[in-house]
């Protein structure tokens, strides 16, 4: 199992001085944590995309490609793409480019997205969301395969023999990023491509189902189950105690979840919700060293085995240098520790 790490660039407050970072000492940090996982033996950091005020992950293949420069073996990938709001070929030539600058490092997870305000943007129809999704989604696959290409759609100007430059330096990885829909864990069976689900609240079991519908529909689509790989997003964060990883936590937790909830009509959060979402049995992969790994086997047990694990560990209050020693413990110490139980049964 590889162990990841996904990073949405937001803004952050230092708890501690109570002071909000300059745009500019964030990407710092930013770029920082991607170095410190790389040194560190994260497998894969990804970096999500946004365009609203409290991201700066609008150009995430920029990040990525400041990271390339200063890595040397951690696979570089997105946290994801919003393809429906993108032009495919442009985010082809992106992410080869990564790819060479990187020598071969580079991913992409493609999805709809869980924010609408790329669509007004870049001037797509929010009603056309799925539509758009697919119709890029099936160029996106065909310039992968193919440097001159001839596709025709009914939302882009048709390609007929164009050159698409530069190429990767291998085969691409793409993954798709789902939500709950029965239709996406479908759609990536079918294609045969590797499945990123994003978990962010209630039992993992109930998404049991919906990962066994995607590798039937993969294999009655032609596809071995080694190509029908299974990641996991997840809240997760790692310190010396329990208690310690959600005192951290929860201040940047409960600022995110007022601000998206005020929006979408949830209602506050509250510690004890917190603390039970961090529990053996609930869905964020907060706590010591040892309680984030038996979660971690717990995940993959339930979802009939993962390839990938990553977690979501921006908090817009948390110190810098709180972070830096989370992926030490994530990289040093819980990712050997659940590769060593995954091999010995």
């Amino acid at each position: 199992m590889q162990i990841g790490i996904d990073s949405f660039a937001a803004v952050v407050s230092n708890p501690n001085t109570g002071k909000t970072l300059s745009t500019t000492e964030r990407m710092g940090n930013l770029i920082q944590e991607i170095e410190t996982a790389d040194h560190f033996g994260i497998d894969v950091f990804g970096v999500g995309e946004h365009h609203r005020p409290e991201y700066l992950d609008s150009a995430p293949t920029m990040i990525l490609a400041a990271a390339a420069a200063r890595t040397s073996r951690i696979k570089l990938s997105s946290a994801v793409t919003v393809l429906s709001a993108a032009d495919p070929v442009r985010v082809f030539q992106e992410f080869a480019t990564l790819d060479l600058i990187s020598r071969g490092r580079a991913e992409m997870v493609v999805g709809r997205g869980s924010f609408i305000e790329s669509f007004p943007l870049f001037g797509f129809a929010l009603q056309d969301y799925d539509a758009l999704f697919a119709e890029k989604l099936d160029l996106l696959l065909e310039i992968r395969e193919h440097t001159h290409v001839n596709w025709s759609g009914r939302y882009r100007a048709p390609l007929t023999g164009q050159g698409i430059y530069p190429r990767p330096v291998g085969r691409l990885p793409i993954w798709l990023g789902v939500g709950g829909t029965p239709e996406s864990f479908i759609r990536a069976g079918s294609l045969g491509l590797p499945l990123m689900v994003a978990i962010i609240g209630g039992d993992y079991r109930r998404f049991r189902p919906l990962i066994d519908l995607y590798r039937k529909a993969g294999q009655m689509a032609g596809h071995s189950l080694e190509q029908l790989k299974v990641g996991i997003h997840a809240f997760g964060f790692v310190a010396q105690t329990q208690t310690r990883a959600i005192d951290l936590t929860y201040p940047g937790f409960e600022r995110m979840a007022n601000t998206i909830g005020k929006e979408r009509g949830w209602s506050p959060p509250t510690r004890a919700q917190f603390e039970a979402a961090c529990s053996p049995m609930g869905a964020y992969l907060i706590g010591d060293v040892e309680s984030v790994a038996e979660k971690v086997l717990y995940v993959n047990r339930v979802l009939g085995g993962i390839s990938r694990l990553s977690f979501q560990m921006t908090n817009v209050m948390l110190a810098h240098e709180d972070m830096l020693a989370a992926i030490e413990l994530l990289g040093t110490r819980v990712s050997p520790l659940v590769k060593e139980k995954l091999a010995v049964n």
